[in-house]
């Protein structure tokens, strides 16, 4: 990453960004703020495009220079076609919304390969605010309240890596991080947030 400060990039987006290949073309579902295109766009010279629901967002990334979509990934991708994106991605977004099963089928269909990322459930803070508070966990990676979320799935490494098994999803590379550091050993209980690369198999 020659024009950025590593250090200020968050540790999912440099996970990414290292996978991106340069020069290839990439659809972001539910992009937020856009701080992640814009480092691809300038990084990895991708031609990028992204869609989000809230408008905020989407007046930031209009100021960044980004072209991006006012609409809900739950409605589906019907106006792009069979793999005409390099890559889709699907970071901390895909927890969000309400039609998992359909989200993932389309962004297969529309990326040749899909990068996710999501905060890992089963991380051990987690765990134990269950087991010892008997409450809902607030942590650094699901930093909201029970009653104020915008998760609707909360979903575990295990989980999602048997999800795609069960749907003959092909998984290509993992990243599993920490607070601080990549984790190497049972991230399923000490990762923060899972970031995998995915293909349905045509890629």
């Amino acid at each position: 990453m020659s024009g950025v400060d590593s250090g200020a990039v968050r540790s999912d987006h440099r996970t990414i960004l290292g996978w991106i290949r340069s020069g290839t073309s990439v659809l972001d579902l539910g992009c937020g703020n856009g701080v992640l295109l814009e480092l691809l766009a300038r990084e990895k010279s991708a031609r990028v495009q992204g869609i989000e629901v809230d408008e905020q967002a989407i007046y930031d990334c209009v100021a960044k220079g980004l072209s991006v979509f006012h609409e809900d990934i739950d409605g589906g991708l019907t106006a792009y076609a069979d793999a005409s994106f390099d890559y889709v991605i699907l970071n901390q977004s895909l927890q969000q919304v309400r039609r998992l099963d359909d989200v993932m089928r389309e962004a297969l269909r529309v990326g040749k390969r899909v990068v996710v990322g999501f905060p890992n459930f089963a991380q051990y803070r987690s765990r134990f605010q269950i087991f010892f508070r008997g409450k809902t966990p607030v942590t650094t990676s699901l930093p909201f309240a029970w009653h104020d979320t915008p998760n609707l799935h909360f979903l575990t490494i295990s989980d999602f890596a048997l999800y795609c098994r069960e749907k003959n999803i092909c998984i290509h590379q993992v990243s599993f991080l920490g607070r601080k550091r990549s984790v190497r050993f049972f991230p399923n209980f000490f990762a923060h947030v899972a970031i995998f690369l995915i293909s349905c198999g045509r890629a």
